[in-house]
């Protein structure tokens, strides 16, 4: 499937100079990460970048973890929202590199997972922030009315939340929902909006409603203006300045959407980065942090958990791999390979804290502390457009 869209992809690279700032972005985001993590007690922290599909791969950061003799890992996945096409089949691969190497499988390293963070409040307050910044640019200021906030996301099959158990719908609603909230209280009222998912690939039914399908429903229905905000992703690469800068743009103007204004990723937004070193502090193992005493924020220990709207804990907040998987494998959910379905094109980045792709290492009395990034989950949506061929 990769070598038939090739042309595409290069078509969609050259469009956006050549080349996605994916890579570039996701090392600033493990360096600003890093210097947070210092500035709140955590020094001698070192950070790797890895990726599923393209380099550095996942394996080569494990390696590099090896080498540094990191004994206590915190694995962040850069997608805020869980999925088991995403986080889930990268778990996939750490659990089996656990399992086959001769020294983490006698359980040197200790390591816990952030398996979604789209709850954070700094993450929901940086997103809020930034929408509101955009509604009220000057794309909007001749607009004869108040923008559609139009809420994008990556979709997935739709089998997989419906046979794989998959908690990815729910937690895209329920972040939607806390973002929609924090917009009406720093002042953003009336202000209708939607969620709908791009990006699907083959012939299986994905995700509805399909964000291409929804901009043009709105522009039958009279809507002049759309605010695109690319809820799923937290850097700017091929999907955010290619797929909907320019096509979803596009098919917005031929539907009569005169006002177009689109809300930049995250990137290294402070807030957003400094909430995430939160959340690493919190993940640490029990140990760790007793040693770490010159730590001395107040961080709340609730506040990554990952709910439901009713309050009820979609995934583990804190868990190992193997615990994390265990829930698919007690219930005889299948964790799908991603392959399978997805192609070169279709790409997320993603952070571990301390052994997965993006790993921040840390030194104390009690050994070597790390934090793994997994900088590219779904790579190959930004990989230059040569691989494909």
């Amino acid at each position: 499937m990769s070598k038939s869209r090739a042309p595409k992809s290069k078509e969609a690279y050259e469009s956006i100079g050549g080349g996605s700032p994916l890579r570039r972005i996701t090392d600033e985001q493990s360096e600003a990460l890093k210097k947070s993590l210092v500035s709140k007690g955590l020094t001698n922290v070192k950070t790797y970048v890895g990726m599923r599909y393209w380099k550095p791969f996942t394996e080569e950061a494990i390696e590099n973890i090896k080498r540094d003799r990191i004994t206590r890992l915190v694995v962040l996945p850069l997608y805020p929202q869980f999925s088991i096409s995403t986080s889930g089949s990268s778990l996939r691969l750490l659990e089996k590199i656990f399992r086959e190497d001769p020294i983490l499988s006698a359980g040197v390293l200790q390591h816990t997972v952030i398996p979604s963070w789209y709850s954070r409040p700094g993450y929901v307050s940086s997103m809020a922030k930034l929408i509101k910044n955009t509604l009220e640019s000057d794309a909007f200021k001749d607009a004869p009315d108040k923008p559609v906030v139009f809420f994008s996301a990556h979709g997935v099959p739709t089998s997989y939340v419906s046979e794989g158990g998959d908690p990815y719908k729910d937690e895209m609603e329920e972040c939607v929902k806390l973002i929609t909230n924090e917009l009406k209280k720093i002042g953003c009222e009336g202000y209708k909006h939607v969620l709908a998912y791009q990006s699907r690939v083959g012939p299986v039914e994905w995700l509805k409603p399909y964000t291409d399908d929804t901009i043009r429903a709105l522009g039958n229905k009279g809507v002049k203006a759309m605010c695109a905000v690319p809820v799923s992703f937290v850097s700017e690469h091929i999907e955010t300045l290619e797929e909907i800068d320019q096509e979803y743009r596009e098919l917005a103007e031929e539907n009569g959407i005169e006002y177009w204004g689109r809300v930049p990723a995250l990137d290294c937004d402070e807030v957003f980065i400094d909430d995430l070193a939160n959340a690493v502090v919190e993940a640490l193992p029990a140990n760790a942090v007793a040693a770490l005493s010159d730590i001395t924020t107040n961080i709340s220990n609730n506040a990554n958990l990952a709910s439901n709207m009713d309050g009820s804990e979609i995934v583990p907040s804190k868990s190992s791999v193997e615990e994390l998987l265990s829930v698919y494998d007690n219930l005889d959910l299948r964790i799908p390979t991603r392959e399978f379905m997805y192609e070169a094109d279709d790409v997320l980045p993603f952070v571990a804290v301390a052994a997965f792709c993006l790993f921040l290492g840390i030194q104390v009395r009690l050994g070597m502390e790390g934090i793994f990034v997994p900088g590219g989950g779904i790579i190959p949506s930004d990989v230059p457009p040569i691989l494909f061929q």
